[in-house]
């Protein structure tokens, strides 16, 4: 070791590589160059190079720079190391694969596609000389509502545990670190950097942090990320529980635990308190705030240095000084990875129903087809905010049915809706618009007045004098019915504008505090002729006004051509859901499905009984006002980049759609489990925090109680006996499938291996995928816990009439819950149910288990 600590840096780098690399070789990973195992020699040198360091140099390690990169160190040869968003596609660096990620990598329930996703994006990210891979998002789909949930996974912590693992390892194989975020309790995006997530430590780690434990215990993941929210009382990245307790004490993490960008609020506490690495830039732990903290020992120099260690070790294991990270072998654009892509889509778009077997669709049969709807074309293959990939090529629903069915097939396209835009502009308000422009934020004193025809400035931004801020506007005006009916109001503003809106004095529509936000709408029934007084009070957040209000006849907003093509075609496919704009980061969205659809499928259904509902978006939505207008729906999710593909070969039976769904799909927002406790509730409180120059700070601090504890999703419905509209695990196929011959062992000892074996067998006509679930009750806990719980499953292909024999082993956490008050996990001896089945409604198999 004296003699290592004597050598030069590239002395030392030699060494390491020459007496490691054989290895590597003998494995056939060079190319990929697959991380090292921590050794004696990589410590020894992380330790010597960490000597050569001053303490400001030490300082500057520990910030990002130029957006996307590490910080570059020439006194001991470390290069910068490069970034990328990620989770459906290496995103930053150009055009990219976008694959079917977050929640449709979880509709496939298919750990093995996980880990061949992965080494698809480590191979992405090599091409493009990537280091860091900044996914998976591993949070816990909370409530349907959550702006983040479809580039996350399920509401499901076993579910999200046993695809994360396979998806990290699949990365990290390729020489790149994968990051795990975001680290923790990140379930909303509403006034996501102040609002505090409280909760419980049992809930917390029974449904919320098991996805990180096994990222970090069995994925061996070498970075996490904080998240932007505080919880119970304190940011995520100066949280001493979760980073020191949890994160580095009980899961003994190695790595580097990152800020997401801008997530840090204070430099000592966060250096203090167990993070790394702040990005994109050291705003905060910077030589300003921490080398005169060192030096009044409000921090030590060991808590400096063991950051600088994780950042140098990580370094040292994937050989990134040694050679490139650019690896010419790996393709920009690579053809493998469409069919990566593809199967991602394939798996994961779910069946929830199919009456009278309307699917799957003849092409023999089909002359003329109609495509209608706003995700119809083009292509939406992602969520948006920083997960969302821009693909060199995508295939719409409108292209993929086209390619699919050839030139002698009709197809008709029709968008089906007008820009908001023109709803806007078009609206006859009577006499116009009455404009009132109070000189302050809440709409006291004397307003400016004016008048206009219409309110149409969202995303027309009529930017105000100086001096005009802060203020508030009110707009009043009157709309007069023609004829009797539904009529739909829409309101949009932008950014962290606020606004409330009432009909007739009543409110009906109110946008709150999110960095982002989509267009609100709310049908209102009117007579013939009838007015109806509109009063909508806007605060912008800033100088400008970003804000729109109009109404429409529902019948008029419906195309006249897509209501022709709906009546002659022998199909149509109605292409409906979000997008980019109406879900994504910074903001909620909402659980009715953006304006006009409803209008639109219940339009193209009473044209054409052979009317196909397909959804796009990151779970569940509302379906109540024409479900049962329509005999098929099918959730594509946010399907990639082949999704259109895949929706054609799975309308025409070219494959049997085998997706399942990884969130309970709820019939209403209030339904969920989580409404009564999803926004902020009792007294705000201030946080008083120390800025980049050591200036005060006060952060002002809504408080999320997580009253719903642990009866998120199917817990919630199977332990209340009340029925979702359809529930986690669901899907159906064009075939079907028997359980049998479950068999369990009478019992077994508290901490021991439970096998649990049975058959399932496709007893219909077409191949066909099956999920057998495994959920595990315990009726005779000493404390409450939910009817059942997911603890294994097995994605199975069988031919028709094949059986196949399936063994699921559970361990002890199988049967555990948090023990508040031990500190740690707990089996009560007695009575389990174990159940198999297709969903976590439908479970014919059971068998009693006694554990002692």
């Amino acid at each position: 070791m004296k003699i290592m600590r004597n050598c030069s840096t590239k002395a030392i780098y030699a060494f390491v590589y020459a007496t490691m690399l054989p290895a590597l070789l003998a494995t056939g990973q060079a190319g990929a160059q697959a991380p090292l195992p921590d050794s004696p020699a990589i410590e020894a040198q992380a330790h010597a190079m960490l000597s050569k360091l001053t303490l400001e140099q030490k300082i500057a390690l520990l910030g990002g720079e130029d957006g996307m990169y590490t910080h570059p160190m020439p006194s001991i040869d470390l290069p910068r190391f490069k970034m990328s968003d990620a989770s459906v596609g290496v995103r930053t660096w150009g055009p990219t694969t976008a694959y079917a990620g977050g929640v449709a990598l979880a509709a496939t329930w298919d750990p093995a596609f996980a880990h061949e996703l992965g080494q698809s994006l480590g191979k992405d990210a090599r091409a493009r000389g990537v280091n860091f891979l900044l996914g998976p998002g591993v949070n816990i789909a909370r409530a349907p509502v959550g702006g983040r949930n479809f580039e996350y996974l399920s509401e499901d912590p076993f579910l999200n545990a046993s695809l994360d693992v396979p998806y990290i390892e699949g990365v990290q194989s390729q020489g790149v670190v994968a990051t795990v975020k975001h680290y923790a309790l990140n379930n909303e995006e509403y006034n996501r950097h102040n609002a505090s997530s409280d909760i419980d430590e049992r809930t917390m780690r029974e449904i919320y942090l098991p996805a990180f434990e096994a990222a970090v215990t069995k994925g061996h993941v070498d970075a996490v990320m904080n998240s932007y929210n505080l919880v119970n009382g304190v940011h995520a990245t100066q949280n001493h529980f979760l980073n020191i307790e949890v994160l580095k004490n009980d899961w003994g993490f190695k790595g580097i635990l990152m800020s997401d960008w801008g997530a840090t609020y204070d430099g000592v506490a966060s250096a203090n308190n167990g993070l790394d690495l702040e990005m994109p830039s050291p705003e905060f732990m910077n030589e300003q705030t921490l080398v005169p903290a060192v030096k009044d020992g409000r921090v030590s120099e060991s808590t400096i240095d063991d950051k600088v260690l994780r950042l140098l070790r990580v370094e040292l294991r994937y050989g990134w000084t040694r050679r490139p990270q650019l690896d010419p072998a790996d393709s920009t654009y690579s053809v493998a990875d469409r069919a990566i892509a593809l199967q991602g889509a394939l798996e994961s778009i779910t069946l929830l129903k199919n009456q009278g077997h309307l699917l799957p669709l003849d092409p023999a049969k089909i002359k003329t087809i109609a495509i209608v709807g706003p995700d119809a074309w083009p292509a939406v293959t992602g969520g948006g905010g920083s997960s969302y990939a821009t693909p060199f090529a995508a295939v719409s629903t409108v292209t993929g049915i086209a390619n699919f069915l050839g030139p002698n097939v009709h197809v008709l396209y029709s968008r089906g809706l007008p820009p908001m835009q023109d709803v806007l502009r078009q609206t006859q308000w009577q006499g116009g618009v009455k404009i009132e422009t109070f000189p302050s934020a809440d709409f006291s004193g004397t307003p400016e007045t004016a008048t206009r025809p219409d309110v149409a400035d969202w995303r027309q931004v009529q930017w105000q004098p100086e001096g005009k801020s802060p203020r508030s506007i009110r707009y009043t005006a009157t709309f007069k019915a023609g004829a009797a009916g539904n009529y739909l109001l829409i309101a949009a503003a932008a950014g962290r504008d606020t606004f409330k809106v009432m009909a007739d004095g009543r409110q009906v529509l109110e946008e709150g505090n999110s960095e982002g936000q989509v267009p609100q709408s709310a049908t209102l029934e009117l007579s013939a002729s009838q007015n109806v007084q509109i009063v909508a009070d806007y605060v912008p957040y800033a100088a400008g006004t970003r804000f729109g209000l109009g109404m429409a006849y529902e019948p008029d907003l419906v195309s006249a051509d897509a209501k022709k093509f709906a009546s002659i075609a022998d199909a149509v496919v109605v292409c409906a859901g979000f997008d980019p704009e109406t879900e994504g980061e910074g903001h909620d969205r909402t659980f009715k499905l953006p304006w006009g659809q409803d209008a639109l499928i219940e339009a193209m259904a009473a044209a054409n009984p052979h009317t196909i509902v397909t959804l796009t978006g990151g779970g569940g939505m509302e379906t109540a006002p024409w479900l049962d207008k329509v005999p098929v729906l099918l959730h594509t999710w946010y399907p990639g980049q082949e999704g259109g593909t895949a929706v054609a070969e799975i309308l025409f039976g070219k494959h049997d759609p085998e997706g399942k769904l990884p969130v309970t799909f709820d019939r209403s927002w209030p339904d969920s489990a989580s409404y009564a406790w999803y926004y902020p509730k009792g007294p705000d409180t201030t946080l008083h925090e120390t800025g980049p120059n050591g200036q005060p700070i006060d952060y002002t601090i809504q408080h999320v109680k997580y009253g719903d504890k642990l009866m998120v999703g199917y817990r919630y419905w199977t332990t209340m006996h009340k029925e979702p509209l359809f529930p986690f695990g669901f899907g159906l196929s064009y075939t079907t499938f028997r359980f049998s011959n479950l068999h369990v062992p009478a019992s077994a000892t508290r901490g021991a291996e439970v096998p649990v074996s049975f058959d399932v067998t496709n007893t219909g006509k077409v191949d066909g995928a099956e999920v057998a679930q495994l959920y595990v009750s315990d009726p005779s806990a000493k404390v409450d816990r939910p009817e059942r719980a997911l603890k294994g499953f097995e994605k199975v292909r069988l031919a028709p009439g094949e059986t196949k024999h399936v063994t699921l082993t559970l361990d002890a956490r199988s049967f555990s819950y948090w023990d508040d008050s031990a500190q740690q996990w707990a089996i009560d001896p007695g009575k389990f149910i174990i159940r198999v089945g297709d969903s976590s409604e439908n479970t014919p198999l059971n068998a009693t288990l006694t554990m002692k």
